[in-house]
């Protein structure tokens, strides 16, 4: 990534010096059919752009951006530059700009295989080629020359000429005319959310109207694409219902009309990301056309994503952040509203339920990472900015704002967003624009609240200290807030208490709840005084705020007892909560909370909450359980999971998941079920073992080889799709040998020749928690390898081999020393990669923190 980042300052002084009047791009795609360039480059595409603009300085200097393989002619103000000279490979010299601008640039730019800027992917079903782009935050530079930073708006005009069987889609509706398709201007957007696709893809339009109180009509033409192979899966009618609903909630709530004209959205293949908000042309990952039955946790996930980048529209793409700092301006705002949107809007009523279960989960976990950051981070340049779309920039803010709303009223949060639209629409905003309105609308000032949740870092503990008086009523009950010495802050938090005992039937209900305000290292709830001693606290009821819980000992053991007779999801579902980050914090033996899971976890009801406990269980055994502990857990699960899967409903989604929990735990003893499965010897009644199942079974037959290369590829043939390619390549990367794991690391570390899915899926292969010793030697080869790695590749398969590769399943001291040497020995390594390696290191000493406790637990 040499030469392509861009600092804070930089973009600060450039958007002193200059402003944009538009944009004029024309791309020729033809060159994604045939053969390509030929003697190993690159396969490019002609990129040419007209841009006008405004210096505040006449006779000053600025840059424009490009990434590309060369650049053909370049013209400011009707003056010839010499592409040699102005051009170093990520940006154009401009020297000498009058009042106002125009800068004509001819470049061959580069496909890309990485899913960053133009990605190119050839369909192995059918060879046909699909195309999209993908920007955030800084890759349309690497498709058109431009001035890479989100608050230099302009509005856009796309042309593009494509092969004759294509269709192409852009921000603004388009048409065909003489061979070119032309696209209508946009309203003035950020250079990362302008978008193209074309292909071949299967399209489906509908419509939306609504009607306006003082008569006005809106219309918004609705389109979906995917690839033609996907077509037969397309659910577009469920797409568009939620969409329907989630504009009509919008607009009941935002007060301002959908700005961008038409509303695609556009399904696509090898995409590195969950989304992408660009105006009137969102693109999303195309796993969410599912292949094979899902729960309903993966539809609600789909509607989820949906809503989030329908709220985009407002926040993110009519107001911007002016730079990365405040990526949390448009992304905490986006998390919180498809939670909220899908509550208030569609189906999916319990959307707080996985939002508490499975969205703050991400960012505990982020928060307790040494590169945690306030969720006003300081985002120094565009590497800062990629690591930072996080689990706090996302989800601790969207908690946090979440807990905003009940602080200033929903009624007045909602008010100040209205304000906040009307107000910087089109333009771009920083912190304080945002609480301004808020304050307008609520009449508190929110310096203070910004200052505790917004400007430091850090999640506290809240733990309920109850005392008895001498009936056996509550004397005085307080909750005592704590927080981490790295992290000292403690913070004011709106909590609900409530008090939970068994009744004569056995289960857990609430008899009393509070509401209280905790500031300071304790504080008194004084509401409660007089009740009933409880069998079970939650300080944190009803998810209001932002915490980590913990319990007394009372509440602790009444779980250990009867957890599974809570009878409130949301309660069951933040007591569940508690107890791994319990067990990550190595209060609660990792033994233990796979026991609780084995114990309870068949009888809990919210699917999308049972489908977290699973993949909590696994990261159990395979991280923090005791080393000794870990063949016998292998077996409990195995026992247990198996159990439940003849025990569910026949075919129900509680089946369909300890189905694959099942495949994914087994030790030996649940191969031979898995082969039976598969070849159809082995039935349970009521489980359709449809493709993507198939693949889910295969992958721990391949890692304990049971099946090698040749039934792999019997199966591909079988699904010879790029969803099954993937499946196949991760499998084949699975398989227990040393020529296996060589070869993958040569693929993913020495050559650049496989594309981002590619190596998304041999990476996942790679590690497999029953291969310890088979892939101990790759520790060393890891630390040998990464400077390079991160210095020569894109940032985003850095990203994914520095994470992806960690030797996380070498948990010892002596892996923790050779991350230590290494960081000594790498102090001037990019920020971001030392980062990447501070992450993985502090989740294995976590790990190992874990491993003493559990392994304490056998002796004590």
């Amino acid at each position: 990534m040499p030469g392509e980042n861009l600092s804070r300052d930089e973009a600060r002084e450039r958007a002193a010096l200059l402003a944009v009047d538009g944009y004029e791009v024309s791309l020729d795609v033809r060159s994604a059919l045939g053969e390509g360039d030929g003697d190993g480059a690159p396969r490019t595409f002609r990129s040419v752009t007209t841009i006008r603009f405004r210096c505040a300085e006449p006779g000053a200097s600025s840059f424009a951006d490009l990434i590309a393989p060369s650049v053909t002619s370049v013209s400011l103000n009707g003056r010839d530059l010499d592409p040699s000279e102005v051009f170093d490979g990520s940006r154009i010299a401009l020297e000498d700009l009058a009042a106002e601008n125009e800068l004509v640039v001819d470049a061959r730019c580069a496909y890309s295989r990485t899913g960053e800027g133009l990605h190119r992917f050839v369909d192995p079903e059918d060879g046909e080629v699909y195309l999209y782009t993908q920007y955030e935050p800084a890759d349309s530079r690497r498709v058109f020359a431009n001035f890479e930073q989100p608050d230099l708006k302009a509005p856009f005009r796309f042309e593009v000429r494509a092969p004759e069987q294509w269709t192409v889609w852009s921000n603004g509706a388009g048409e065909l005319t003489d061979g070119v398709w032309r696209f209508a201007e946009t309203k003035p957007i950020s250079t990362y959310i302008t978008c193209v696709v074309a292909g071949p893809y299967h399209y489906v339009t509908d419509s939306y109207t609504r009607e306006f109180p003082d008569g006005g009509r809106l219309e918004i033409p609705l389109g979906a694409m995917c690839r033609k192979g996907l077509a037969p899966h397309f659910d577009a009618d469920d797409v568009f219902l939620i969409t329907k609903q989630g504009l009509d909630f919008f607009h009941d709530h935002f007060d301002y009309p959908y700005p961008f004209g038409k509303y695609d959205q556009a399904f696509v293949p090898e995409y590195n990301l969950g989304a992408m908000e660009n105006p009137g042309l969102v693109t999303f990952r195309e796993e969410y056309i599912f292949r094979g039955k899902v729960t309903r946790a993966s539809y609600e996930g789909r509607a989820n994503t949906i809503l989030h980048e329908m709220a985009h529209m407002w926040f993110g793409d009519l107001v911007t952040m002016e730079w990365w700092d405040d990526l949390w301006l448009k992304e905490s705002f986006a998390d919180f509203m498809g939670a909220f949107a899908n509550v208030g809007a569609t189906r999916f009523k319990d959307a707080w339920i996985t939002f508490a279960n499975r969205r703050k989960a991400w960012a505990y976990r982020a928060d307790q990472l040494p590169s945690t950051h306030p969720i006003t981070a300081d985002i120094r340049d565009l590497e800062d900015a990629k690591l930072n779309f996080d689990g706090i920039t996302y989800a601790k803010g969207a908690s946090v704002l979440k807990q905003l709303a009940a602080y200033v009223g929903q009624d007045a949060f909602l008010e100040g967003a209205r304000r906040y639209f009307k107000r910087h629409a089109y333009g771009n905003t920083r912190l304080g624009d945002l609480l301004a309105v808020l304050e307008e609308t609520s009449g508190r000032d929110m310096g203070a609240w910004a200052r505790s949740w917004l400007q430091t870092a850090g999640v506290n503990a809240l733990t309920p200290q109850v005392l008895l008086d001498a009936e056996g009523r509550i004397d005085e009950l307080a909750v005592l807030q704590e927080a981490a010495e790295s992290h000292p802050e403690l913070r004011p938090h709106r909590v609900a208490v409530g008090l939970y005992r068994r009744g004569a039937d056995g289960t857990l209900q609430r008899y009393a709840r509070a509401e209280a305000d905790v500031d300071g290292p304790r504080t008194v709830v004084a509401e409660l005084a007089g009740a009933e001693a409880p069998d079970l606290v939650l300080v944190n009821d009803d998810d209001l705020t932002y915490c980590k819980t913990r319990f007394d000992e009372t509440s602790l053991a009444t779980l250990r007892e009867a957890l599974g007779e809570l009878t409130d999801p949301l309660a069951r579902a933040l007591c569940w909560s508690a107890l791994w980050n319990m067990t990550r914090d190595a209060l609660l033996p990792a033994r233990e909370f796979i026991g609780l899971v084995l114990r309870f976890g068949g009888r809990e009801s919210d699917i999308g909450v049972l489908q977290m406990l699973h993949a909590w269980a696994g990261s159990a055994l395979t991280h923090y359980v005791a080393p000794e502990w870990r063949e016998r857990g292998a077996r409990l699960l195995t026992e247990g999971a198996s159990e439940q899967l003849y025990a569910a409903g026949p075919g129900s989604e509680q089946q369909l998941a300890w189905a694959r929990f099942f495949a994914r735990v087994t030790d030996e003893r649940g191969l031979e079920l898995l082969s039976g499965l598969l070849d159809g010897k082995a039935t349970v009644e009521g489980l359709v073992v449809d493709q993507e199942l198939r693949w889910a079974f295969l992958e721990p037959l391949a890692a304990h080889g049971v099946v090698g290369e040749s039934e792999l590829a019997d199966e591909l043939a079988r699904d010879d799709t790029a969803s099954g390619k993937r499946h196949q390549v991760r499998c084949l990367a699975a398989r227990p040998s040393e020529a296996v794991k060589a070869q993958a690391w040569a693929q993913v570390v020495e050559s650049d020749a496989l594309s981002n899915a590619l190596v998304e899926a041999t990476i996942g292969g790679f590690a497999q928690a029953s291969q310890r010793e088979l892939l101990a030697p790759y520790t060393e080869k890891y630390f040998a390898a990464i400077d390079r790695v991160w210095r020569e590749r894109s940032i985003q398969i850095g990203m994914d081999v520095v994470r992806g590769l960690f030797p996380a399943l070498q948990q010892s001291r002596a892996t923790l020393d050779a991350t230590d040497a290494w960081l000594a020995a790498h102090e001037d390594a990019a920020p971001a990669l030392r980062r990447l390696v501070l992450e993985s290191r502090d989740d294995l000493a976590r790990a190992l923190r874990a491993q003493e406790c559990d392994a304490a637990a056998s002796t004590g």
